[in-house]
């Protein structure tokens, strides 16, 4: 959406009380979260396409959102993630990071140890990984109505099996893309 699309958007939207409004218009137009800041109370998210904390300075500085949503292993691994949510603490930011099943078991347990070490932890997203990636991906994390814990076992909890990986062979994946109605390729 265009910024001020996004500010009617986020207006219209309040007395539905949102948990937060993500990525409501393109991470790379920063400038842009100003205006739909001015003009709505909905908490906005952004983040999970983001690699540095240099990515969110403006974001945070300027409290243009309220909740960062990066991942461990696009970010670059537990320290600059705490980085980031540390500077975050001082603007009263929150966490919501990334969680879908492209974020690997290794990636999520990084994560979930981040948000267990910080104190402006927000909520993390999270996806079930299949049968198979469960098979190589040994965990000792659990989720029980709505509650992760992170489990007993040292580290971040997580085996690579690799007799079990032997046995899946690699298959590359592709992330879907948006197309416009006239065929050009567009921001998903």
């Amino acid at each position: 959406m265009t910024p001020i699309q996004a500010a009617k958007l986020g207006k219209a939207l309040e007395p539905y009380d949102l948990f937060w409004l993500e990525d409501c218009t393109p991470a790379e137009n920063q400038e842009g979260l100003r205006l739909v800041r001015q003009h709505t109370t909905t908490p906005l998210a952004i983040g999970e396409i983001f690699n540095t904390v240099w990515d969110f300075q403006l974001l945070i500085r300027e409290q243009l959102i309220d909740y960062v949503r990066a991942a461990s292993t696009h970010f670059g691994g537990i320290s600059p993630l705490k980085k980031v949510m540390d500077y975050a603490a001082q603007y009263q930011i929150k966490s919501g990071f990334h969680g879908p099943t492209d974020i690997s078991p290794v990636g999520f347990a990084a994560q979930l140890h981040v948000g267990l070490a910080i104190h402006n932890y927000g909520i993390q997203e999270y996806m079930q990984h299949s049968d198979a990636t469960n098979t190589v991906f040994e965990q000792s994390m659990t989720f029980i109505d709505g509650y992760l814990h992170p489990g007993d076992k040292p580290g971040l909890g997580v085996e690579f099996n690799e007799e079990a990986a032997a046995s899946f062979p690699y298959q590359q994946a592709y992330l879907p893309y948006n197309r416009l109605i006239d065929g050009t390729v567009h921001d998903w």
